[in-house]
C-alpha cells in the first residue's frame, strides 16, 4: 500500500510545472555560477603561485640570514567553490620570524582585487542551495495537505483502510525524491565542471567531502519541506499556507541571518581588553632589554653600542620596539651588512658573541609573549565569533552553512589549520639555524664572506586535514539538522492524526 501511495504522489509531482521549473532553475544557476567560481578560483591560484615566486625571489636577494624574510602562503581551497566560507575573507600569507609567533590575526592578503568578479563569485553553490532549494521545498509542500483538505480528496482516501502515517510518509518520500532530482543533477554537473577544469584536481577525500555537503543539503532541504508540510497541516487553506510559507522563508533565509550580523557588531579590540596583555608583554621585552644592555656593558668592547661601531656603507641596523597591530608586540635589534670593510674586522668576534647571546633570548621571550597573546586573541576574536555562530545556528540556514563549511574546510577551524602549520614550521627553521650555528656565524649579519644559503632551509608544506577530521567538525551541526527533521515530522504526524477531515 505504501508503495502505491508513493507512486501516486510521485507521478502527481513529476507532472507539475513547478517540478520542471525547479530542474531548469537549479541547473541554470548552478552551472552558470560554477563556471564563474572556477574562474575566480583560477585567479586566486594564479595569485598564490605569483606570491610564492615573489617571496622566494625576495628571500634569495638577501645576503644575510638576519635580513631574510620568510613568508608562507595559504593556497586557495578548491572546495571553496561549494562554500567559500572564510577562504577569501581571512589572511593568506604570514611571516615566519624567530622573534615572533604568527597567528591568523597577524596575516595579510596577497592577490589582485576584482570587485566585479568578487561580487559574483561570492554566490557559491551552497548559497544557491540555501536560497533556491529552500524556496522550492516550501512551494512543493504548501498545498500537500491543505490542497487535499480543500478538494476533499483526503476524506476520500481515508475511506480506504490506510493509516494516516502512511499518507504522510508517502507524501514526504515522493516530494523529497522529486526535490532530489534538481539537487543531484546540479551537483553532478558542478562536479563534472570541476573535474574538467585543468587547474583543479579532486582526490578521494574531496569526493567524500562533496558527499558530506550533499548529505547536509538533503537534511536542509528536508527541513524546509517539513516546515511547509507543517504549515499546510495547520492552515488547511492553500492561499494561507502559501502566504505563511513565503513569510517563513523570507524570515529564516533572508532576514534572520542579516539581523544577527547587524545585532552583533564587528568586534574591535578595545583598550580595556588589550591593555593588560600589552602591559605584560612590554614588561617581558623590557626585562629582555635590560639583560641585553647588561651583556653589552660586560662585553670587552668599549661602549654599549650593539653595532660595535661597524656602521659603514651598505649597513642596515634596527633597534626598536614594534606595535604594528593588535596584541603584536615584539623587539628587534638586528644588524645587516652586505659588505664588511677591513677596518671593522676586529669587531666581528664581538658581534658574533653578541648575537650568540641575543637571538636565543629573543626566541625565548617571543615564546613567553605568545603564551599571553594566544588566550588574549581567543578572547578578542574567537569567542565573539563563536557567539555569533551560535545565534546563527538557531536557524536551519546557520546550521547548514556551518556544516557545509566544515565539510569543505573553509570554516574558521579550516583556516586556522594553516596557521597552526606555520607555527609548527617556525621551530623547524629555528632548529635548523641552531644546528648550523647560524645565529653566531658571520653570515648572520654580514655577507662579505658569501651570501646566505637559502636552498637548504626546511621547506614549508601545508596539507588540508583528512576527511575524518572534516566529518568530526561537521557532525554536531549535521546531528542538529537531523534532530530538527525528526521533531518536525513527529509534530506534523501528531497534528495530522488528531485533525478532523
Amino acid at each position: 500500500m505504501l508503495l502505491t501511495l508513493i507512486r501516486r504522489e510521485l507521478l502527481d509531482n513529476l507532472m507539475t510545472f513547478r517540478f520542471a521549473a525547479a530542474v531548469f532553475i537549479m541547473l541554470l544557476l548552478v552551472v552558470a555560477n560554477t563556471a564563474v567560481l572556477i574562474q575566480d578560483y583560477e585567479r586566486r591560484l594564479t595569485d598564490y603561485n605569483a606570491a610564492l615566486k615573489a617571496h622566494r625571489q625576495q628571500m634569495l636577494e638577501r645576503k644575510t640570514y638576519s635580513a631574510g624574510k620568510l613568508q608562507v602562503d595559504r593556497p586557495p581551497n578548491p572546495l571553496s567553490i561549494f562554500d567559500i566560507g572564510f577562504d577569501k575573507q581571512l589572511g593568506n600569507q604570514v611571516s615566519i620570524s624567530y622573534g615572533f609567533v604568527p597567528s591568523l590575526w597577524d596575516a595579510t592578503m596577497h592577490g589582485s582585487t576584482n570587485s566585479f568578479m568578487r561580487m559574483y563569485a561570492s554566490m557559491d553553490i551552497v548559497f544557491i542551495f540555501q536560497v533556491i532549494l529552500s524556496l522550492l521545498a516550501l512551494i512543493f509542500a504548501y498545498d500537500t495537505l491543505a490542497g487535499e483538505y480543500e478538494a476533499g480528496t483526503l476524506r476520500l482516501v481515508l475511506t480506504h483502510p490506510i493509516g494516516r502515517g502512511y499518507i504522510l510518509l508517502a507524501k514526504y518520500i515522493s516530494a523529497m525524491l522529486c526535490l532530489l532530482v534538481p539537487l543531484l543533477m546540479s551537483l553532478i554537473l558542478a562536479v563534472i565542471l570541476l573535474i574538467t577544469a585543468t587547474s583543479i584536481s579532486l582526490n578521494t577525500d574531496d569526493c567524500l567531502r562533496i558527499g558530506g555537503i550533499f548529505l547536509a543539503s538533503v537534511a536542509y532541504l528536508s527541513i524546509f519541506y517539513l516546515i511547509g508540510m507543517l504549515i499546510s497541516a495547520t492552515t488547511r487553506r492553500t492561499s494561507t499556507a502559501l502566504m505563511l510559507s513565503m513569510f517563513v522563508w523570507g524570515f529564516w533565509v533572508l532576514v534572520y541571518p542579516n539581523m544577527i550580523l547587524a545585532a552583533i557588531p564587528d568586534t574591535e579590540a578595545s583598550q580595556a581588553r588589550t591593555a593588560s596583555a600589552f602591559s605584560q608583554m612590554e614588561q617581558m621585552w623590557e626585562e629582555f632589554d635590560r639583560e641585553r644592555k647588561q651583556f653589552l656593558k660586560n662585553d670587552a668592547w668599549p661602549g654599549e653600542n650593539p653595532s660595535f661601531n661597524m656602521l659603514t656603507a651598505g649597513w642596515h641596523a634596527h633597534h626598536f620596539h614594534v606595535r604594528p597591530s593588535i596584541l603584536m608586540y615584539t623587539y628587534r635589534s638586528i644588524l645587516h651588512m652586505e659588505d664588511l670593510i677591513k677596518e671593522n674586522e676586529p669587531q666581528v668576534p664581538h658581534a658574533q658573541n653578541y648575537y650568540r647571546f641575543l637571538v636565543p633570548q629573543v626566541i625565548d621571550t617571543a615564546e613567553k609573549t605568545w603564551g599571553i597573546r594566544k588566550p588574549a586573541l581567543e578572547n578578542i576574536f574567537v569567542q565573539p565569533a563563536n557567539v555569533e555562530r551560535i545565534w546563527l545556528k538557531l536557524s536551519p540556514v546557520g546550521l547548514y552553512d556551518a556544516s557545509t563549511q566544515a565539510w569543505a574546510g573553509t570554516d574558521l577551524n579550516g583556516i586556522r589549520d594553516f596557521f597552526h602549520t606555520a607555527r609548527e614550521y617556525r621551530p623547524k627553521v629555528i632548529d635548523y639555524f641552531y644546528d648550523k650555528r647560524i645565529f653566531e656565524s658571520r653570515q648572520w649579519f654580514s655577507g662579505d664572506k658569501g651570501a646566505a644559503d637559502w636552498d637548504n632551509l626546511p621547506q614549508f608544506s601545508f596539507q588540508r586535514v583528512d576527511v575524518n577530521t572534516n566529518a568530526k567538525r561537521a557532525f554536531p551541526d549535521m546531528f542538529l539538522l537531523l534532530m530538527i527533521n525528526i521533531v518536525l515530522f513527529i509534530v506534523i504526524f501528531t497534528i495530522f492524526i488528531k485533525s478532523e477531515v
